[in-house]
């Protein structure tokens, strides 16, 4: 038997929302406070998967400010088989304050995967994460999670359905009520709905998106309900099978459950396809840890689990359990002998256009700070804002895939004021990165590299400084396990020399940034990224000849 590694899609890629068009599978994931918006992966076989696309490429969303988590969250991709339309539904959430959880919806649609799409039309500031169901009579539901902020009210609060239209927006008639969850983990939320024979069934998120969190099932013979809960009484897929009480509680992080042993945890949120030959799968988020430490800096990746429908009409893992797995069997009629993984990364900049796996935290990559034509084979970064700026930092990330890689490039920048900088850094939003940089030395006489971190907002600077005579040099970071090595080699030097100890760098992660006590600070993921600051004219630039991102993690197909 041929068996499925996952996570399939590694680093930032959460909150999986799969469908299949014919014999091509399409997945789209949340992006937060990165551009451009909502991440399309393609796959023929469920098993190879590549990053294809983007929605919110347009300017569609402002993003400058957002405050981590906040931003594009859970998109849900639909098609319509009766108009032959794409759809893809998304909410903005635009303040966390207060546990108000203010987001509007929207939903966009188009005849191709690729787009364009429609301008966004909205739908609802009800909650967040809704899904778009095209019934078979031709009419179109919004499912949704409508946010509860009164005291006493079962939180985070229901999961409701109403008719939505698509031609003009907003909803037809009444919300419907349909639920608060299907079992006692409490925190129900990204509903989709599917409907298998003479049911409509409610796939939900429950637990937190954190160590208790999981996947929930009910169902109805009505779209509105009532839907009656699984009869096992607990998640169909979860990294934590243990049974959990915690209805009315607002933790998302639920430390208590982390399994210090377990390589995949925070298994939940997830959605359902069916193979051409009849075969059912989830797609999930799930997190990698350090090891032995409840931090995961590669944020929620995308995991897939085989499922089957019992006898009395009910969807469970194919080994009948509900706890997730690092692999699951493959589709019956997968040939290829190997599952190969993209997730390495090397650019050198000879294309006319960007590689499309470079996304910027807050605003849109622009040809005024961006260019890939003025210096022919590199890659020219204007210096914009600094790092710890939400507006307009100079950043060309890609997410982070392993828990052990090595980032590197080569640059060449000639700083005549001390505020510009050019390098390369790890970065998890403009409170917490790490950057090692080309600058001006203090005494403004001379081009140095040295680092310059920050660490849940305060600013550190690393005194160690080495003379970079012409302006040029290649630049690496090992990344291992929450530890980052910064080496460097110049031109006339034929190895590679240390700039200092290795960093302790774990905060770089969804639990170490700044999240209250108890709580994930964030549920993004970890970046690498190639950049410039100039706070004195957003004048000077650097030239980039190449970027790299090779990972040392082998994620192959196991076989049995």
């Amino acid at each position: 038997m041929t068996l499925i590694q996952n996570p399939i899609i590694p680093g930032m890629a959460p909150d999986p929302s799969i469908i299949r068009v014919a014999d091509d599978y399409y997945i789209a994931t949340s992006t937060f406070h990165w551009t451009p918006g909502v991440q399309i992966f393609h796959s023929t076989d469920l098993v190879n998967w590549e990053l294809l696309t983007y929605a919110l490429t347009q300017d569609e969303v402002n993003l400058r400010g957002t405050n981590t988590p906040a931003g594009i969250w859970a998109p849900h991709l639909s098609y319509d088989s009766q108009t032959h339309k794409f759809w893809l539904a998304y909410s903005h959430m635009q303040n966390m304050a207060g546990r108000e959880f203010n987001a509007d919806s929207f939903a966009m649609s188009a005849d191709s995967i690729q787009g364009p799409w429609s301008a966004p039309i909205y739908l609802t500031s009800i909650g967040f994460d809704p899904a778009l169901f095209h019934d078979e009579d031709g009419k179109h539901y919004l499912s949704i999670l409508e946010w509860e902020t009164r005291d006493g009210y079962q939180a985070p609060g229901h999961i409701v359905i109403a008719e939505v239209d698509l031609e003009h927006g907003g909803i037809i008639g009444n919300w419907h009520r349909v639920t608060t969850g299907f079992t006692t983990r409490g925190c129900a939320e990204a509903p989709q709905i599917y409907h298998h024979n003479d049911y409509y069934y409610l796939l939900i998120a429950a637990g937190g998106t954190g160590y208790a969190h999981g996947i929930e099932m009910g169902r109805s013979r009505q779209i509105f309900g009532p839907y009656e809960p699984n009869p096992t009484g607990e998640p169909i897929i979860t990294s934590s099978p243990q049974h959990l009480f915690s209805l009315g509680d607002p933790d998302a992080g639920h430390f208590e459950r982390f399994d210090p042993r377990a390589p995949m945890q925070k298994a939940g949120h997830g959605s359902l396809v069916q193979t051409p030959t009849g075969e059912w799968y989830v797609a999930h988020l799930m997190s990698r840890p350090l090891p032995n430490r409840p931090l995961n800096p590669l944020g929620r990746e995308t995991a897939l689990q085989k499922m089957r429908w019992t006898t009395d009409g009910w969807l469970q893992m194919a080994d009948g359990s509900n706890l997730a797995k690092l692999t699951t069997p493959a589709p019956r009629d997968y040939s290829s002998p190997k599952q190969t993984h993209t997730a390495d990364i090397h650019t050198d900049f000879t294309a006319k256009v960007v590689d499309h796996h470079f996304m910027t935290p807050y605003h849109q990559q622009t040809a005024d700070w961006v260019n890939i034509t003025e210096h022919p084979e590199h890659l020219r970064i204007y210096g914009q804002n600094s790092l710890f700026s939400q507006f307009n930092p100079a950043i060309m990330g890609t997410r982070a895939t392993a828990l052990t890689y090595t980032s590197q490039t080569a640059l060449t920048f000639h700083p005549t004021h001390y505020s510009q900088t050019a390098g390369l850094g790890l970065y998890y939003d403009a409170n917490n990165w790490l950057y090692v940089r080309l600058c001006q030395a203090d005494t403004e006489d001379r081009t140095v590299l040295r680092i310059l971190q920050a660490k849940l907002g305060k600013r550190i600077d690393h005194r160690v400084t080495v003379d970079i005579p012409d302006g040029h040099v290649d630049l690496k970071i090992d990344y291992h396990d929450g530890w980052a090595q910064v080496s460097y080699q110049l031109p006339q030097q034929a190895e590679w020399s240390v700039l200092e100890a290795p960093i302790d760098v774990n905060y770089l992660s969804d639990e170490g940034v700044n999240g209250e006590p108890g709580e994930i600070g964030g549920f993004t993921g970890l970046f690498n990224f190639i950049g410039a600051v100039d706070a004195y004219q957003h004048i000077s630039f650097a030239d980039f000849d190449y970027y790299t991102v090779k990972n040392y993690e082998t994620e192959d197909l196991t076989h049995e």
